[in-house]
Protein backbone atom coordinates (compact mmCIF):
# COMPACT_ATOMS: atom_id res chain seq x y z
CA UNK A 1 0.00 0.00 0.00
CA UNK A 2 1.35 3.62 -0.80
CA UNK A 3 1.93 5.93 1.64
CA UNK A 4 -0.52 8.92 1.78
CA UNK A 5 0.71 12.12 0.64
CA UNK A 6 -0.08 14.05 3.94
CA UNK A 7 2.36 11.55 5.90
CA UNK A 8 4.53 13.24 8.47
CA UNK A 9 3.24 17.10 7.31
CA UNK A 10 1.24 19.38 10.05
CA UNK A 11 -2.06 21.25 9.43
CA UNK A 12 -1.62 24.16 7.28
CA UNK A 13 -2.16 27.88 9.30
CA UNK A 14 -5.54 29.07 9.63
CA UNK A 15 -3.94 32.91 9.44
CA UNK A 16 -7.09 33.99 11.84
CA UNK A 17 -9.44 32.46 14.16
CA UNK A 18 -8.22 31.46 17.57
CA UNK A 19 -4.34 32.62 16.43
CA UNK A 20 -5.54 35.95 17.49
CA UNK A 21 -6.23 35.29 20.54
CA UNK A 22 -2.28 33.40 20.47
CA UNK A 23 -1.13 36.55 19.50
CA UNK A 24 -2.84 38.26 22.54
CA UNK A 25 -0.44 35.57 24.68
CA UNK A 26 2.33 36.05 22.79
CA UNK A 27 2.27 40.11 23.56
CA UNK A 28 1.74 39.44 27.74
CA UNK A 29 4.92 36.58 27.81
CA UNK A 30 7.31 38.29 25.17
CA UNK A 31 6.78 41.75 27.10
CA UNK A 32 7.60 40.04 30.31
CA UNK A 33 10.75 38.49 28.96
CA UNK A 34 12.19 41.57 27.36
CA UNK A 35 10.99 44.30 29.74
CA UNK A 36 10.81 42.21 33.18
CA UNK A 37 14.54 42.45 33.82
CA UNK A 38 14.41 46.30 32.68
CA UNK A 39 11.75 47.16 34.95
CA UNK A 40 13.74 46.10 38.29
CA UNK A 41 16.37 48.44 37.49
CA UNK A 42 14.02 51.13 39.59
CA UNK A 43 14.74 48.36 42.80
CA UNK A 44 18.28 48.70 42.95
CA UNK A 45 19.13 51.66 45.03
CA UNK A 46 17.23 50.11 47.84
CA UNK A 47 18.66 47.15 47.55
CA UNK A 48 21.62 48.32 47.71
CA UNK A 49 20.81 49.91 51.05
CA UNK A 50 19.43 47.78 52.37
CA UNK A 51 22.23 44.56 51.78
CA UNK A 52 25.07 47.44 52.11
CA UNK A 53 26.57 46.03 48.79
CA UNK A 54 27.89 47.91 46.24
CA UNK A 55 26.82 48.84 42.48
CA UNK A 56 28.52 45.97 40.86
CA UNK A 57 27.34 43.62 43.25
CA UNK A 58 23.52 44.56 42.42
CA UNK A 59 24.11 44.96 39.52
CA UNK A 60 24.62 41.40 39.35
CA UNK A 61 21.33 40.32 39.69
CA UNK A 62 20.10 42.33 36.07
CA UNK A 63 22.87 40.93 34.80
CA UNK A 64 22.00 37.34 35.68
CA UNK A 65 18.77 37.55 35.24
CA UNK A 66 19.56 38.99 31.28
CA UNK A 67 22.37 36.49 30.47
CA UNK A 68 19.86 33.42 31.76
CA UNK A 69 17.17 34.85 29.48
CA UNK A 70 19.15 35.31 26.32
CA UNK A 71 21.51 32.43 27.13
CA UNK A 72 18.81 29.91 26.99
CA UNK A 73 17.05 31.25 23.79
CA UNK A 74 18.41 31.53 20.55
CA UNK A 75 16.99 31.24 16.83
CA UNK A 76 15.47 28.94 14.72
CA UNK A 77 13.11 28.81 11.56
CA UNK A 78 10.08 26.85 11.68
CA UNK A 79 9.22 24.35 8.14
CA UNK A 80 5.14 24.72 7.65
CA UNK A 81 3.50 23.85 4.61
CA UNK A 82 0.49 26.48 3.68
CA UNK A 83 -2.85 24.15 2.64
CA UNK A 84 -2.18 25.18 -0.62
CA UNK A 85 1.69 24.04 -0.78
CA UNK A 86 0.57 20.91 0.81
CA UNK A 87 -1.68 20.19 -2.37
CA UNK A 88 1.71 21.26 -4.30
CA UNK A 89 4.27 18.61 -2.61
CA UNK A 90 3.72 15.25 -3.04
CA UNK A 91 7.06 14.46 -1.43
CA UNK A 92 7.32 14.36 2.26
CA UNK A 93 10.61 15.89 1.95
CA UNK A 94 9.59 19.26 0.16
CA UNK A 95 8.72 21.94 2.59
CA UNK A 96 8.86 25.65 2.64
CA UNK A 97 11.03 27.27 4.90
CA UNK A 98 9.03 30.13 6.94
CA UNK A 99 10.14 33.78 6.21
CA UNK A 100 10.04 34.88 9.70
CA UNK A 101 12.91 33.33 11.97
CA UNK A 102 11.71 31.83 15.19
CA UNK A 103 13.56 31.94 18.48
CA UNK A 104 13.97 28.75 20.39
CA UNK A 105 17.18 27.81 22.03
CA UNK A 106 18.43 24.23 22.40
CA UNK A 107 17.30 23.68 26.47
CA UNK A 108 14.01 25.12 25.43
CA UNK A 109 13.33 23.67 21.40
CA UNK A 110 13.94 20.04 23.55
CA UNK A 111 11.08 20.89 25.89
CA UNK A 112 9.16 22.54 22.69
CA UNK A 113 9.53 19.79 20.24
CA UNK A 114 8.55 16.92 23.37
CA UNK A 115 5.64 19.11 25.19
CA UNK A 116 4.26 21.54 22.73
CA UNK A 117 4.59 25.22 23.97
CA UNK A 118 1.49 25.15 25.85
CA UNK A 119 2.77 23.34 29.08
CA UNK A 120 6.43 24.81 28.69
CA UNK A 121 4.96 28.93 29.12
CA UNK A 122 2.93 27.21 31.43
CA UNK A 123 5.88 26.16 33.46
CA UNK A 124 7.49 29.16 32.59
CA UNK A 125 5.32 31.55 34.42
CA UNK A 126 5.22 29.14 38.00
CA UNK A 127 9.26 29.58 37.39
CA UNK A 128 8.83 33.16 37.28
CA UNK A 129 6.32 33.27 39.74
CA UNK A 130 8.14 30.80 42.54
CA UNK A 131 11.72 32.50 41.84
CA UNK A 132 10.20 36.42 42.90
CA UNK A 133 8.04 35.23 45.89
CA UNK A 134 11.25 33.51 46.93
CA UNK A 135 13.04 36.68 46.72
CA UNK A 136 10.81 38.39 48.70
CA UNK A 137 12.26 36.59 51.28
CA UNK A 138 15.62 36.48 51.04
CA UNK A 139 18.59 37.88 53.40
CA UNK A 140 21.75 37.89 51.11
CA UNK A 141 22.56 39.22 47.72
CA UNK A 142 23.29 35.76 46.88
CA UNK A 143 19.89 34.48 47.09
CA UNK A 144 18.91 37.34 45.01
CA UNK A 145 21.31 35.80 42.31
CA UNK A 146 19.76 32.44 42.52
CA UNK A 147 15.93 33.33 42.74
CA UNK A 148 15.84 36.27 40.79
CA UNK A 149 18.73 36.31 38.12
CA UNK A 150 18.75 32.17 37.47
CA UNK A 151 14.98 30.80 38.40
CA UNK A 152 13.43 33.58 37.16
CA UNK A 153 15.45 34.32 34.34
CA UNK A 154 15.24 30.77 33.24
CA UNK A 155 11.26 31.32 33.53
CA UNK A 156 11.35 34.19 31.20
CA UNK A 157 12.87 32.16 28.52
CA UNK A 158 10.90 29.71 28.80
CA UNK A 159 8.28 32.31 28.02
CA UNK A 160 9.93 34.04 25.22
CA UNK A 161 10.79 31.39 22.65
CA UNK A 162 7.49 29.56 22.60
CA UNK A 163 5.32 32.38 22.27
CA UNK A 164 7.08 32.94 19.10
CA UNK A 165 7.01 29.49 17.81
CA UNK A 166 3.57 28.97 18.32
CA UNK A 167 2.54 32.07 15.99
CA UNK A 168 5.11 30.39 13.34
CA UNK A 169 2.46 27.67 13.40
CA UNK A 170 -0.67 30.17 13.74
CA UNK A 171 0.41 32.02 10.95
CA UNK A 172 2.11 32.09 7.54
CA UNK A 173 0.52 34.89 5.39
CA UNK A 174 -0.40 37.26 7.75
CA UNK A 175 2.71 36.36 9.90
CA UNK A 176 4.78 39.87 9.71
CA UNK A 177 1.67 41.65 11.29
CA UNK A 178 1.03 38.66 14.27
CA UNK A 179 4.90 39.18 15.11
CA UNK A 180 4.78 42.79 14.96
CA UNK A 181 1.62 42.63 17.21
CA UNK A 182 3.08 40.05 19.62
CA UNK A 183 6.94 42.12 20.01
CA UNK A 184 5.06 45.09 20.69
CA UNK A 185 4.78 43.49 24.06
CA UNK A 186 7.86 44.36 25.10
CA UNK A 187 7.96 48.36 25.02
CA UNK A 188 4.26 48.32 25.98
CA UNK A 189 5.42 46.04 28.94
CA UNK A 190 8.32 48.36 29.87
CA UNK A 191 5.83 51.32 29.59
CA UNK A 192 4.13 50.19 32.46
CA UNK A 193 6.17 48.37 34.73
CA UNK A 194 8.45 50.96 35.48
CA UNK A 195 6.24 53.12 37.47
CA UNK A 196 4.01 50.15 38.32
CA UNK A 197 7.35 49.24 40.34
CA UNK A 198 8.00 52.65 41.55
CA UNK A 199 4.22 52.62 43.10
CA UNK A 200 4.60 49.08 44.74
CA UNK A 201 7.90 49.97 46.69
CA UNK A 202 6.43 53.71 47.93
CA UNK A 203 3.28 51.07 48.57
CA UNK A 204 5.01 48.08 50.10
CA UNK A 205 8.52 48.17 50.42
CA UNK A 206 11.17 46.64 47.76
CA UNK A 207 10.01 42.90 49.60
CA UNK A 208 6.26 43.25 49.03
CA UNK A 209 6.62 44.06 45.54
CA UNK A 210 8.71 41.15 45.04
CA UNK A 211 5.48 38.90 45.81
CA UNK A 212 3.06 41.07 44.27
CA UNK A 213 5.09 41.12 40.81
CA UNK A 214 5.19 37.14 41.40
CA UNK A 215 1.49 37.50 41.30
CA UNK A 216 1.66 39.10 38.12
CA UNK A 217 3.80 37.33 36.59
CA UNK A 218 1.85 33.85 36.97
CA UNK A 219 -0.52 36.25 34.41
CA UNK A 220 2.07 33.94 32.30
CA UNK A 221 0.47 30.98 33.08
CA UNK A 222 -2.94 32.40 31.67
CA UNK A 223 -1.28 33.34 28.44
CA UNK A 224 0.36 29.84 28.21
CA UNK A 225 -3.00 28.50 28.48
CA UNK A 226 -3.87 30.72 25.23
CA UNK A 227 -1.51 28.27 22.95
CA UNK A 228 -3.89 25.64 22.19
CA UNK A 229 -2.41 22.93 19.91
CA UNK A 230 -2.81 23.65 16.27
CA UNK A 231 -2.42 19.54 15.45
CA UNK A 232 0.44 17.50 15.62
CA UNK A 233 1.94 16.26 12.38
CA UNK A 234 1.83 12.54 12.03
CA UNK A 235 5.62 11.18 12.09
CA UNK A 236 6.98 8.69 8.93
CA UNK A 237 7.69 5.64 10.52
CA UNK A 238 11.31 5.06 10.44
CA UNK A 239 13.45 1.58 11.24
CA UNK A 240 14.91 2.21 14.49
CA UNK A 241 18.53 0.08 14.97
CA UNK A 242 18.30 -1.08 19.08
CA UNK A 243 21.00 -3.17 20.52
CA UNK A 244 19.43 -6.66 19.31
CA UNK A 245 18.66 -5.42 15.91
CA UNK A 246 22.18 -4.33 15.89
CA UNK A 247 23.41 -8.16 16.49
CA UNK A 248 21.30 -9.15 13.87
CA UNK A 249 21.95 -7.08 11.44
CA UNK A 250 26.00 -8.22 12.19
CA UNK A 251 24.98 -11.72 11.72
CA UNK A 252 23.04 -10.76 8.46
CA UNK A 253 25.84 -8.84 7.17
CA UNK A 254 28.49 -11.65 7.96
CA UNK A 255 26.67 -14.25 6.35
CA UNK A 256 26.43 -12.45 2.90
CA UNK A 257 30.12 -11.71 3.42
CA UNK A 258 30.71 -15.11 3.91
CA UNK A 259 28.31 -16.43 0.74
CA UNK A 260 29.67 -14.08 -1.72
CA UNK A 261 33.01 -15.47 -0.63
CA UNK A 262 34.79 -13.13 1.57
CA UNK A 263 37.56 -14.44 3.52
CA UNK A 264 37.33 -12.39 6.63
CA UNK A 265 33.94 -11.08 8.40
CA UNK A 266 32.97 -7.23 7.86
CA UNK A 267 33.89 -5.16 11.05
CA UNK A 268 30.00 -4.20 11.49
CA UNK A 269 30.76 -2.65 15.30
CA UNK A 270 32.98 -0.21 13.89
CA UNK A 271 30.73 1.12 11.17
CA UNK A 272 27.66 1.21 13.68
CA UNK A 273 29.74 3.41 15.92
CA UNK A 274 30.67 5.36 12.73
CA UNK A 275 27.19 5.77 11.85
CA UNK A 276 26.12 6.87 15.42
CA UNK A 277 29.21 9.26 16.28
CA UNK A 278 27.71 10.69 12.29
CA UNK A 279 24.16 11.01 13.92
CA UNK A 280 25.38 12.74 17.09
CA UNK A 281 27.17 15.15 14.81
CA UNK A 282 24.34 16.03 12.60
CA UNK A 283 22.53 16.79 15.86
CA UNK A 284 24.95 19.20 16.67
CA UNK A 285 25.31 20.96 13.40
CA UNK A 286 21.39 21.69 13.21
CA UNK A 287 22.10 23.63 15.94
CA UNK A 288 25.60 25.23 15.29
CA UNK A 289 27.23 25.32 12.17
CA UNK A 290 31.16 26.01 13.23
CA UNK A 291 31.88 26.07 9.76
CA UNK A 292 30.85 29.77 10.04
CA UNK A 293 34.00 30.16 12.04
CA UNK A 294 35.62 30.66 8.51
CA UNK A 295 33.26 32.67 6.97
CA UNK A 296 34.05 36.58 6.71
CA UNK A 297 31.58 38.58 7.09
CA UNK A 298 30.44 36.24 10.26
CA UNK A 299 33.43 36.83 12.40
CA UNK A 300 33.35 40.58 11.38
CA UNK A 301 29.31 40.60 12.76
CA UNK A 302 30.40 38.40 15.64
CA UNK A 303 33.51 41.06 17.28
CA UNK A 304 31.79 43.94 16.46
CA UNK A 305 28.88 42.49 18.62
CA UNK A 306 30.29 40.90 20.95
CA UNK A 307 31.85 44.24 21.92
CA UNK A 308 28.69 46.39 21.54
CA UNK A 309 27.13 44.24 24.07
CA UNK A 310 29.91 45.44 26.94
CA UNK A 311 27.29 48.77 26.32
CA UNK A 312 24.33 47.81 25.60
CA UNK A 313 22.41 46.98 28.77
CA UNK A 314 24.63 49.14 31.51
CA UNK A 315 22.71 52.27 30.76
CA UNK A 316 19.31 51.28 30.82
CA UNK A 317 20.04 49.09 34.44
CA UNK A 318 21.61 52.54 36.09
CA UNK A 319 19.33 54.81 33.64
CA UNK A 320 17.27 55.62 36.81
CA UNK A 321 19.35 55.17 39.81
CA UNK A 322 20.91 57.64 38.41
CA UNK A 323 18.36 60.26 38.07
CA UNK A 324 17.78 59.78 41.42
CA UNK A 325 21.40 60.65 42.27
CA UNK A 326 21.29 63.61 40.88
CA UNK A 327 17.92 64.23 43.29
CA UNK A 328 15.29 63.38 40.68
CA UNK A 329 12.26 62.43 42.75
CA UNK A 330 11.34 58.57 42.04
CA UNK A 331 8.51 59.07 39.91
CA UNK A 332 10.39 60.96 37.34
CA UNK A 333 13.11 58.66 37.72
CA UNK A 334 10.92 55.95 36.59
CA UNK A 335 9.28 58.01 34.17
CA UNK A 336 12.17 58.34 31.85
CA UNK A 337 11.66 54.15 31.42
CA UNK A 338 8.91 55.24 30.29
CA UNK A 339 9.70 57.54 27.44
CA UNK A 340 12.44 55.70 26.42
CA UNK A 341 10.27 52.52 25.78
CA UNK A 342 7.54 54.57 24.16
CA UNK A 343 10.05 56.13 21.21
CA UNK A 344 11.57 52.57 21.01
CA UNK A 345 8.29 51.48 20.42
CA UNK A 346 7.92 53.84 17.43
CA UNK A 347 11.59 53.77 16.21
CA UNK A 348 11.30 49.72 15.68
CA UNK A 349 9.34 50.12 12.85
CA UNK A 350 10.15 53.06 11.55
CA UNK A 351 13.66 51.70 11.32
CA UNK A 352 12.49 48.44 9.50
CA UNK A 353 10.85 51.13 6.86
CA UNK A 354 14.08 52.72 6.05
CA UNK A 355 15.88 49.72 6.11
CA UNK A 356 13.87 47.66 3.45
CA UNK A 357 14.19 50.82 1.12
CA UNK A 358 16.05 50.45 -2.29
CA UNK A 359 18.08 53.49 -1.14
CA UNK A 360 19.72 51.33 2.41
CA UNK A 361 19.07 47.91 1.82
CA UNK A 362 22.37 46.87 -0.28
CA UNK A 363 24.24 48.79 2.14
CA UNK A 364 22.28 48.23 5.40
CA UNK A 365 25.54 47.03 6.96
CA UNK A 366 26.61 50.76 7.40
CA UNK A 367 23.31 51.43 8.52
CA UNK A 368 23.49 48.62 11.34
CA UNK A 369 27.04 50.17 12.52
CA UNK A 370 25.90 54.17 12.24
CA UNK A 371 23.28 52.85 14.60
CA UNK A 372 25.73 51.48 16.84
CA UNK A 373 28.27 54.37 16.67
CA UNK A 374 24.45 57.02 17.14
CA UNK A 375 23.57 54.72 20.17
CA UNK A 376 27.31 55.26 21.88
CA UNK A 377 27.43 58.86 20.99
CA UNK A 378 23.98 59.20 23.25
CA UNK A 379 25.73 57.90 26.15
CA UNK A 380 29.16 60.36 25.85
CA UNK A 381 27.46 63.19 25.96
CA UNK A 382 24.63 62.04 29.11
CA UNK A 383 26.99 63.28 31.37
CA UNK A 384 26.14 67.01 30.10
CA UNK A 385 22.65 66.44 31.19
CA UNK A 386 23.01 68.00 34.33
CA UNK A 387 18.78 68.26 35.31
CA UNK A 388 15.48 66.43 34.68
CA UNK A 389 15.11 68.04 30.95
CA UNK A 390 18.23 66.96 29.55
CA UNK A 391 17.86 63.58 30.75
CA UNK A 392 14.50 63.17 28.79
CA UNK A 393 16.54 64.06 25.94
CA UNK A 394 18.81 61.78 26.50
CA UNK A 395 16.30 59.14 26.90
CA UNK A 396 14.29 60.34 23.56
CA UNK A 397 17.13 59.84 21.83
CA UNK A 398 18.76 56.70 23.93
CA UNK A 399 14.89 55.09 22.58
CA UNK A 400 15.34 55.89 19.37
CA UNK A 401 19.14 54.86 18.90
CA UNK A 402 18.03 51.40 21.06
CA UNK A 403 15.15 50.84 18.69
CA UNK A 404 17.40 51.11 15.67
CA UNK A 405 19.88 48.89 16.85
CA UNK A 406 17.24 46.23 17.89
CA UNK A 407 15.11 46.07 15.04
CA UNK A 408 18.24 45.83 12.58
CA UNK A 409 20.27 43.15 15.04
CA UNK A 410 19.33 40.30 13.10
CA UNK A 411 18.75 41.58 9.99
CA UNK A 412 22.33 42.43 9.31
CA UNK A 413 23.24 38.90 10.27
CA UNK A 414 20.55 37.04 7.83
CA UNK A 415 21.95 39.38 5.11
CA UNK A 416 25.47 38.36 5.75
CA UNK A 417 25.53 34.37 5.95
CA UNK A 418 22.47 33.80 4.13
CA UNK A 419 18.82 32.37 5.13
CA UNK A 420 20.20 28.45 5.07
CA UNK A 421 22.78 29.29 8.12
CA UNK A 422 21.03 31.60 10.05
CA UNK A 423 19.66 29.59 12.43
CA UNK A 424 23.07 28.03 13.37
CA UNK A 425 25.35 31.61 12.73
CA UNK A 426 22.35 33.45 15.51
CA UNK A 427 23.06 30.15 17.75
CA UNK A 428 26.70 30.67 17.73
CA UNK A 429 26.21 34.22 18.20
CA UNK A 430 23.92 34.25 21.31
CA UNK A 431 26.43 31.93 22.87
CA UNK A 432 29.39 34.62 22.28
CA UNK A 433 27.07 37.69 23.83
CA UNK A 434 25.92 35.55 26.73
CA UNK A 435 29.66 36.62 28.28
CA UNK A 436 29.15 40.57 27.43
CA UNK A 437 25.40 40.37 28.30
CA UNK A 438 26.65 39.20 31.90
CA UNK A 439 29.58 41.64 32.82
CA UNK A 440 28.32 44.70 30.92
CA UNK A 441 26.33 45.87 33.74
CA UNK A 442 28.88 44.78 36.58
CA UNK A 443 31.40 46.46 34.99
CA UNK A 444 29.42 49.89 34.74
CA UNK A 445 28.83 49.10 38.35
CA UNK A 446 32.28 48.59 39.16
CA UNK A 447 33.28 51.72 37.82
CA UNK A 448 30.65 54.03 39.67
CA UNK A 449 32.11 52.24 43.18
CA UNK A 450 35.55 53.09 42.13
CA UNK A 451 35.20 56.51 41.31
CA UNK A 452 31.67 57.95 43.06
CA UNK A 453 30.05 58.86 39.81
CA UNK A 454 27.70 57.98 37.51
CA UNK A 455 29.59 59.76 34.15
CA UNK A 456 32.48 57.18 33.83
CA UNK A 457 29.78 54.01 33.51
CA UNK A 458 28.22 56.32 30.30
CA UNK A 459 31.81 57.22 29.38
CA UNK A 460 32.75 53.54 28.81
CA UNK A 461 29.72 52.33 27.48
CA UNK A 462 29.40 55.33 25.13
CA UNK A 463 33.33 54.52 23.83
CA UNK A 464 32.73 50.72 23.62
CA UNK A 465 29.91 51.23 21.65
CA UNK A 466 31.44 53.87 19.77
CA UNK A 467 34.34 51.58 19.07
CA UNK A 468 32.33 48.56 17.80
CA UNK A 469 30.14 51.01 15.52
CA UNK A 470 33.11 52.08 13.75
CA UNK A 471 35.05 48.82 13.69
CA UNK A 472 31.81 47.22 12.03
CA UNK A 473 31.70 50.15 9.59
CA UNK A 474 35.51 49.86 8.59
CA UNK A 475 35.77 45.57 8.26
CA UNK A 476 32.23 45.39 6.55
CA UNK A 477 33.75 48.29 4.12
CA UNK A 478 36.44 45.87 3.60
CA UNK A 479 34.05 42.85 3.30
CA UNK A 480 31.80 44.73 0.40
CA UNK A 481 35.19 45.19 -1.60
CA UNK A 482 36.52 41.62 -1.40
CA UNK A 483 33.16 40.48 -2.20
CA UNK A 484 33.51 42.98 -5.31
CA UNK A 485 36.88 41.19 -5.92
CA UNK A 486 36.04 37.83 -5.69
CA UNK A 487 33.14 38.53 -7.86
CA UNK A 488 34.70 40.29 -10.43
CA UNK A 489 37.30 37.39 -10.75
CA UNK A 490 34.15 34.67 -10.78
CA UNK A 491 32.93 36.27 -13.65
CA UNK A 492 36.58 36.81 -15.71
CA UNK A 493 36.50 33.20 -15.38
CA UNK A 494 33.63 32.36 -16.82
CA UNK A 495 34.43 34.85 -19.64
CA UNK A 496 37.29 33.64 -20.13
CA UNK A 497 37.37 29.64 -19.37
CA UNK A 498 40.18 29.03 -22.36
CA UNK A 499 43.11 28.84 -19.47
CA UNK A 500 41.11 26.57 -17.69
CA UNK A 501 40.32 24.06 -20.58
CA UNK A 502 44.24 24.25 -21.25
CA UNK A 503 45.12 23.77 -17.68
CA UNK A 504 42.57 20.40 -17.34
CA UNK A 505 43.72 19.34 -21.08
CA UNK A 506 47.38 19.59 -19.30
CA UNK A 507 46.42 17.26 -16.61
CA UNK A 508 44.60 14.99 -18.48
CA UNK A 509 47.44 14.53 -20.81
CA UNK A 510 49.93 13.97 -18.36
CA UNK A 511 47.64 11.57 -16.46
CA UNK A 512 47.58 9.50 -19.64
CA UNK A 513 51.63 9.44 -19.71
CA UNK A 514 51.61 8.66 -16.10
CA UNK A 515 48.80 5.74 -17.07
CA UNK A 516 50.87 4.00 -19.66
CA UNK A 517 54.39 4.35 -18.01
CA UNK A 518 52.88 3.14 -15.00
CA UNK A 519 54.14 0.37 -13.10
CA UNK A 520 50.29 -1.55 -13.33
CA UNK A 521 51.33 -2.21 -17.33
CA UNK A 522 55.02 -3.20 -16.34
CA UNK A 523 53.80 -7.26 -16.47
CA UNK A 524 52.07 -6.92 -19.56
CA UNK A 525 54.74 -4.91 -21.65
CA UNK A 526 56.88 -7.74 -20.68
CA UNK A 527 54.50 -10.70 -21.35
CA UNK A 528 54.07 -8.51 -24.77
CA UNK A 529 58.13 -8.64 -24.97
CA UNK A 530 57.94 -12.27 -24.80
CA UNK A 531 55.48 -13.49 -27.13
CA UNK A 532 57.43 -11.28 -30.03
CA UNK A 533 61.39 -13.38 -28.39
CA UNK A 534 59.13 -16.54 -29.10
CA UNK A 535 57.74 -15.15 -32.53
CA UNK A 536 61.01 -14.73 -33.98
CA UNK A 537 62.42 -17.99 -32.65
CA UNK A 538 59.80 -19.62 -34.53
CA UNK A 539 61.27 -17.70 -37.70
CA UNK A 540 64.43 -18.55 -37.52
CA UNK A 541 63.86 -22.34 -37.04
Amino acid sequence: MPPLANAGQAPGPPDGGWGWAVVCGAFVSIGFAYAFPKGLAIFFKEIQDFFGTSYSEVAWVSSIMLATTYGADGKKRNQDLSIRDQARCRHPSLKVLSAAPQLPGPISSILVNRYGSRPVVIFGGLLCGIGMVSAAFCTSILQLYICVGFITGFGLALNLQPSVIIIGKYFLKRRPIANGLAMAGSPVMLCTLAPLNQFLFDNFGWRGSFLILGAILLHCCVAGALFRPIGAPTPPVKPQVTGKGKDALKEEVTEDAMEMGSPTKVPMEDKVEEEGGKACCEKINQYLDFSLFKHRGFLIYLIGNVLMFLGFFAPIVFLAPYAKHIGIDEYSAAFLLSILAIVDMIARPTTGIIANSKWVRPQIQYFFSFSIAFNGTCHLLCPLASGYTGLVIYAIFFGLAFGMVCAMLFETLMDLVGAARFTSAVGLVTIAECCTILLGPPIGGTLIDTFGDYKYMFIKCGAVMVLAGTFLFIMNYYNYRMLAKEEKERKAKEENPKPVRTENEGRNSWNKETTRDGPELEPLSKEQEGLKEEVNGINEV
